[in-house]
C-alpha cells in the first residue's frame, strides 16, 4: 500500500475528509487511512505491464509490448516478433531452435515501407532534420510507393528525393549536395526522381531564393547577425537588379557572404564559404565578380564598414 494524494482529490473520506487516502494497488481500493473506511474500489493499475529489475539481463525493456502503430504500414504495424530462445523448451533434440527468431508476419510492401523510413530517418538525423519533416517525407514516399509510378527507381534514390521535397515544401531547403552527402545515391539520380515525383504527385515546391540559406551558412561560419543581415540585402539587391541572371541562389548567397564579410571584421575566405556552402571557390568568384562593380548599391545604409568599399577584393 502507499499514500496518494492525487486521488484524494477526487475522492475523500465522508467522515475524516481531510485525511489522505491510501491505496491498495493488489485489491484496488482505496481506503481511508484514519477510519479504514473504504472508499472507492476496482482502481485502474496505472503501473508497467511488467515488473522490471535493475540486474535484469534481457536487453529490451519488458514494461511496454510493442513500439507505436505506424498508420502509414497496411498492418499499422501490429507485426510479430519471436524472441532467442532462453530454456530447454525452445530448442529441440538436435540443439536447433524451435522456432525462427524475429520471424515477422509482414508483407514484402511494409517491409519495403519500413526499410524506406528507416533510411530516412537515418538521413534526417545526419543534417539535424526534425521529426515534422521525416513524416513529411515518410508520407511521401509512401504516396509514391503506393502509386506505383516510380518503378525500376532504387527506393533509396526515391527516399532521398522525398526527404529534399519535403525539406522545401516544409520552407527549410537543403541542396542537393546536403542531401548527396548523408544518402548513397547520386546528385544526378535524386535530381531525376525529385522531378518524376513532382510529376507523379501533381504537386510543386516553392522557387528557393538567396534567403533560404543565408541564416544557415552565416551561422555556421559563425559571422555575426550584423554581416548576415548586410549580406542578405546585398544578395536581395543583387536579385532586384537582375545582376546575377542564371546564377543559382545558392551561389549568390555565397557570393553576398563573402562580400559583406570582407567589408567587416569577420572576414572569410571563398574556401571557407564554398566549404559551407557546397559551391567551388571558382563559382563563387564568378558571382562576386557581376555583382562588385554595383558593391556601393547593394550595401544596406547603416552598413558599419570595417574595410572600405574601395578596398574589397576585385575578384
Amino acid at each position: 500500500m502507499s499514500s496518494s494524494s492525487g486521488s484524494s482529490a477526487h475522492v475523500n473520506c465522508p467522515h475524516h475528509p481531510d485525511v489522505p487516502l491510501v491505496e491498495d494497488y493488489r485489491a484496488g481500493d482505496m481506503i481511508c487511512g484514519e477510519c479504514g473506511l473504504v472508499v472507492g474500489d476496482r482502481v485502474i493499475d496505472v503501473g508497467s505491464e511488467w515488473r522490471t529489475f535493475s540486474n535484469d539481463k534481457a536487453t529490451g525493456d519488458p514494461s511496454r509490448v510493442g513500439a507505436a502503430e505506424n498508420p502509414l504500414l497496411s498492418g499499422s504495424d501490429l507485426s510479430t516478433v519471436i524472441g532467442r530462445p532462453t530454456g530447454s523448451a525452445g530448442f529441440d533434440e538436435s540443439g536447433q531452435a524451435r522456432y525462427q527468431t524475429n520471424r515477422r508476419n509482414m508483407n514484402s510492401s511494409d517491409r519495403a515501407l519500413l526499410t524506406a523510413f528507416r533510411e530516412i530517418s537515418n538521413m534526417a538525423d545526419r543534417i539535424n532534420l526534425p521529426r515534422t519533416l521525416i513524416d513529411r517525407s515518410n508520407t511521401l514516399f509512401k504516396q509514391v510507393h503506393d502509386g506505383k509510378t516510380l518503378k525500376g527507381r532504387s527506393n533509396d534514390a526515391i527516399a532521398s528525393a522525398c526527404l529534399y521535397i519535403a525539406c522545401r515544401q516544409e520552407g527549410v531547403p537543403r541542396t542537393f549536395k546536403e542531401i548527396c552527402a548523408v544518402s548513397k545515391i547520386s546528385k544526378k539520380e535524386i535530381g531525376r526522381c525529385f522531378k518524376l515525383i513532382l510529376k507523379a504527385l501533381e504537386t510543386s515546391v516553392d522557387i528557393i531564393t538567396t534567403g533560404d540559406f543565408m541564416s544557415r551558412f552565416c551561422s555556421n561560419l559563425n559571422l555575426p547577425s550584423v554581416v548576415q543581415r548586410a549580406a542578405t540585402h546585398i544578395a536581395k539587391k543583387a536579385v532586384e537588379l537582375d545582376l546575377v541572371p542564371g546564377r543559382s541562389p545558392i551561389s549568390v548567397a555565397a557570393a553576398a557572404i563573402y562580400m559583406a564579410s570582407q567589408a567587416s571584421e569577420d572576414k572569410k575566405t571563398q574556401k571557407e564559404i564554398g566549404d559551407i556552402a557546397g559551391v567551388a571557390e571558382v563559382t563563387i568568384k564568378q558571382s562576386y565578380k557581376l555583382i562588385y562593380p554595383r558593391a556601393t548599391e547593394l550595401f544596406p545604409e547603416n552598413f558599419k564598414f570595417a574595410s572600405a568599399i574601395d578596398l574589397l577584393p576585385v575578384g
